[in-house]
């Protein structure tokens, strides 16, 4: 089963040269950031031990391709192309580091082979693994590398630092369920970390996997007019995705624990980077781990493929107390991404200016918003001062200060301005027929935003062509035309995300959807973690609530082998259930959660699952069938640089 976040590059190249005014653009980034500065490039270079095997090539039991650092290969040139922002392009120089790495006594990190980083820390017996990486197949091979160059010790604890995939997904390439069933491994997770990851993973899976494959530039090839970078790591694997659930949960700031010997600190910071997330220091070794809340760029508070608002104020409270509890301390600082910092001084200053960061964002946001701007006029008009934009790990490659401040607005105001204009907008369809109609038609339009593309008004032009594009999706010339547009904007920006998005959007008007493409599905590990009422919710938003409106049907759900009993009900167009409630119901069904488990995933029908005795149905069989029709699976592919079909099915 494939990652909800990645998949299969296409090899479409992109036809649009860099304009002049492009060019331009990004020749004067050359000198208003410090590039003289090569700090970075000595720490992320510091104790490396080793490269990553196979130059950097991972398959999986099939003999498939999920990790392949060699499509890099183009970053090694110093000269900077004209379609690259030469700031994202120094951030992708810089992460194409990879290899086995020592951060401290005891403390080593395997770096660009995933999205993320390994960090393993040698404990008294054993090893304690830090964030297992995306995939099974990366995690493993992190691992291999290490022993190749340490001793072989059996893993004793795995710690999740949150609840994003890209730091647990790989769990079963380092550790076994059973090991952890015997008590021979520990798994320490934020309080919260089961319903955070299972909500992120789940309830949005599709939509946010869609958005996600522009996010992170998956469906382009590499290079210097495709995917850089995501600013946060080269891009994501695509193996098999994994979750053991946590043995021990951190609950409160300052809590304790020895781990193989190793004595921990920890700092809890719920909804700042992910909804549960933890840091923690390392005392006997002056370590601090800053998880994914510093970082070397600024990150988002919103994330462009779409999740939960995170709390810049808390963010940066968690960074204060931080800093206030072990900034003296700590003779080093690493993250789950990136590379360390080492030095006291240079520690306290990068957690001040991390800090500052968010609360800039955060406070001056609001200080526009009680002046009466509206969230686009915010994003605009916000800028950082210079003592926080000259440091590079404050650089918007993952989050933007536009996005960010925009996130600001909606996380204290929602998406309403105040405008009563805008309370009630048209949908982009109706909106773009009637902005061609007002224009003049299709060939004025094209006319216009000729002009503006000359001129480099390449925003003005990508927001009018869309218009048309979503009144005339047939209108190959204005989709041609907008693609050529959305390049631009895409070789100019700073923003690994913000590129990839204009990019792929690019190629998808060109090109169509490359469906040839993996599609991701849902993670077998991650459906049978969840509690089953956790998929009964999942399968409410399958649920096709105008063909369920007329509809009333209750049944009895057992499942013998947890003791669970279930009444489901379905009325008013929602799916509800029951532990308690008794009433007559059209039909009862018996299975085991195993079973289930396959019938959500796809794997399993009812009518096999009937003849092969897995599952037994007594009571209106009928009634039966009628239930199972009112739901729907999700399709993957639909469209976003183009208006959507009318979907049929939800009438």
């Amino acid at each position: 089963m494939k990652n909800l976040f990645v998949f299969f590059l296409s090899i479409q190249i992109l036809n649009a040269l860099p304009t002049s005014l492009t060019i331009e653009e990004n020749q004067k980034v050359l000198k208003e950031l410090p590039f003289d500065n090569q700090q970075d490039f000595e720490d992320a270079h510091r104790g490396f031990i080793a490269p990553l095997p196979n130059n950097g090539i991972i398959e999986n039991a099939n003999g498939q391709i999920i990790w392949n650092l060699k499509t890099y290969d183009f970053l090694e040139n110093s000269s900077i192309p004209d379609s690259v922002n030469p700031s994202l392009w120094r951030q992708g120089r810089l992460l194409s580091k990879a290899g086995l790495f020592q951060v401290a006594d005891r403390i080593y990190q395997v770096r660009g082979i995933d999205l993320s980083n390994m960090t393993i820390i040698e404990g008294k017996k054993g090893l304690i693994i830090i964030d297992p990486l995306v995939s099974i197949e990366t995690a493993r091979a992190a691992l291999e590398l290490y022993y190749q160059h340490r001793p072989k010790r059996l893993v004793k604890a795995v710690i999740y630092t949150h609840s994003h995939i890209d730091h647990f997904g790989g769990v079963r390439g380092v550790i076994t369920q059973e090991e952890v069933q015997k008590g021979a491994v520990k798994i320490f997770a934020p309080q919260g970390f089961t319903q955070a990851a299972l909500d992120e993973s789940i309830m949005t899976g599709n939509a946010m996997a869609r958005r996600a494959s522009y996010m992170y530039g998956n469906l382009l090839k590499p290079g210097i007019d495709g995917q850089v970078t995501s600013g946060l790591g080269l891009t994501t694997s695509v193996g098999e995705i994994s979750l053991i659930l946590p043995t021990d949960f951190i609950v409160k700031t300052g809590e304790k624990k020895t781990i193989d010997g190793i004595r921990f600190v920890f700092i809890s910071a719920p909804n700042s980077e992910a909804p549960a997330e933890m840091l923690f220091y390392l005392p006997d070794l002056k370590a601090l781990c800053a998880a994914e809340d510093a970082t070397h760029t600024m990150h988002n508070l919103y994330t462009l493929r779409g999740a939960k608002m995170r709390d810049a104020k808390a963010w940066a409270h968690y960074l204060n107390q931080t800093m206030e509890m072990f900034g003296e301390k700590a003779e080093v600082v690493f993250a789950q991404h990136h590379w360390p910092i080492w030095g006291k001084d240079r520690v306290v200053d990068f957690l001040e200016k991390q800090r500052d960061l968010y609360k800039y964002m955060h406070d001056q946001s609001l200080y526009l918003a009680n002046q009466g701007y509206t969230m686009l006029e915010i994003g605009e008009m916000i800028k950082l001062p210079k003592e926080l934009s000259q440091e590079w790990y404050n650089r918007g490659y993952y989050g933007t200060l536009n996005h960010n401040a925009k996130s600001v607005y909606c996380f204290y105001l929602g998406w309403f301005d105040g405008n009563p204009s805008t309370l009630h907008q048209l949908p982009p369809l109706e909106t773009g027929q009637k902005m061609v109609e007002y224009m003049g038609g299709a060939e004025a339009i094209l006319e216009k935003a000729q002009r503006d593309y000359d001129q480099g008004n390449y925003r003005w032009a990508a927001q009018v062509l869309n218009h048309l594009v979503f009144a005339e999706p047939s209108n190959q010339k204005a989709k041609d035309f907008l693609a050529n547009i959305l390049e631009q904007l895409g070789y100019q920006s700073e923003n690994g995300p913000w590129r990839n998005f204009y990019l792929t959007g690019a190629q998808e008007l060109r090109n169509g959807m490359q469906k040839n493409t993996l599609v991701p599905g849902v993670s077998p590990d991650i459906i049978k973690a969840m509690p089953t009422e956790s998929l009964f919710d999942y399968l409410s938003i399958q649920l096709n609530g105008p063909r369920a409106a007329d509809k009333q049907i209750a049944i009895y759900f057992e499942l013998p082998d947890l003791k669970e009993k279930y009444l489901l009900q379905v009325k008013n167009g929602v799916l509800n259930y029951f532990t308690n409630r008794t009433i007559k119901a059209d039909a009862s069904i018996r299975m085991r959660r195993s079973d289930f488990d396959q019938i959500i995933l796809g794997t399993l029908k009812v009518k096999e699952a009937e003849k092969t005795k897995k599952i037994t149905v007594k009571g209106d069989r009928q009634i039966l069938e009628t239930f199972l029709s009112l739901f729907d699976t999700f399709d993957f592919w639909f469209k976003i640089v183009e208006p959507q079909e009318e979907n049929s099915l939800h009438k």
